[in-house]
């Protein structure tokens, strides 16, 4: 485990984690580990290593300018290993380690799942409207499934606190934006107050991933959901604060940056109220209050892809096209503040 010449990603001592996987998992490893940033990722870092034989992911939290309660790699690691025997698609966990003194923050090893992350709409465009489509409906369908889990089945019982989850998410995110605020953002807080005037009541809780999107998602070759990564934000809470983030991505506000996903723009691919339709039909649940929803996602988009950009002015990201994601929050405001109003 101890070779020289091997280059080490950014955040990550492969020597020190290949010793440390030994010392936890006996003859896992055949050899030295190898490893590279997987590109995409906005927040957590993510790397595929091998030792020339298998192949894992490892994740954990970016360097630098963390905010608080994010980036909880216990909570990932826990929902996925919760997950594994339902029928939301969830890669096999290997180990949590939450020792600092390993790599210098807490991370966890999963095994690596072959899949596509469609983040364009040219990725799906080369597949065609109809499997574009397919996608998008297995993508919902999934949704559906997560939300439909029996928390306490499955050990989550304590994942989170359901009861004022709306009150806390808005407070929640405030308190992030405060984290990050480097520059005026105009109308920011005026669609806090908006939101905080008039909030509903939510339905029987449920596991929520907190950021439910398209390239979060691994596809297989038979169109299939194979693995829901991402699991970073997930806890127990109003499962329509997910369906919410969907429209969210697929809305006029995420179009014309590089650093966003413009998937949902494919032939094909359902527009808002077809996503909406198919979410309540097979869930059951009431969405009448969705625009509320909504404003809240327009919110809480605004306020991570402003974190990005505040690591980004700080040298503190890794990866490329952070350049330009501060650009998108102004839209962001302006798309929630809109959709309160009806627009």
């Amino acid at each position: 485990m101890g070779e020289t010449g091997v280059t080490n990603p950014p955040g990550l001592d492969l020597r020190r984690l290949g010793e440390y996987l030994e010392e936890q998992r006996p003859g896992m490893l055949g050899g030295p580990l190898s490893g590279e940033v997987i590109a995409g990722g906005r927040s957590n870092l993510t790397y595929t290593v091998t030792d020339g034989r298998g192949r894992w992911v490892v994740r954990r939290p970016p360097l630098g300018h963390v905010l608080p309660t994010a980036h909880d790699m216990g909570r990932e690691h826990r929902v996925i290993s919760a997950l594994s025997d339902t029928p939301v698609p969830v890669p096999y966990t290997v180990l949590l380690c939450e020792d600092t003194e390993v790599l210098g923050a807490p991370f966890y090893v999963m095994e690596h799942v072959e899949g596509v992350p469609y983040r364009s709409a040219e990725q799906l465009d080369a597949l065609g409207a109809a499997r574009t489509g397919g996608i998008a409906a297995s993508m919902i369908d999934t949704l559906v499934d997560l939300h439909a889990v029996d928390p306490a089945a499955v050990g989550l019982a304590d994942f989170g606190k359901p009861e004022g989850f709306l009150e806390r998410q808005l407070r929640r995110w405030k308190k992030q934006l405060e984290a990050s605020r480097s520059r005026e953002l105009p109308g920011i807080d005026r669609l806090h107050e908006r939101l905080s005037v008039r909030i509903p009541t939510s339905p029987e809780p449920a596991v929520v991933h907190g950021d439910y999107r398209l390239d979060n998602l691994l596809v297989g070759p038979d169109d299939e959901i194979k693995a829901v990564l991402d699991w970073e934000m997930s806890t127990l809470g109003d499962p329509l604060t997910d369906l919410a983030l969907i429209i969210t991505y697929s809305s006029a506000a995420m179009v014309g940056s590089t650093t966003v996903s413009n998937a949902h723009t494919a032939e094909g691919y359902p527009d808002a109220d077809e996503i909406i339709a198919r979410y309540a039909q097979r869930s059951g649940r009431d969405v009448s209050a969705l625009d509320w929803y909504v404003g809240l996602a327009f919110f809480k988009l605004a306020v991570i892809l402003e974190g990005i950009h505040y690591r980004h002015a700080q040298g503190k990201t890794v990866g490329e096209d952070f350049e330009g994601i501060g650009d998108v929050v102004p839209g962001l405001v302006d798309g929630g503040l809109k959709y309160l109003d009806g627009a």
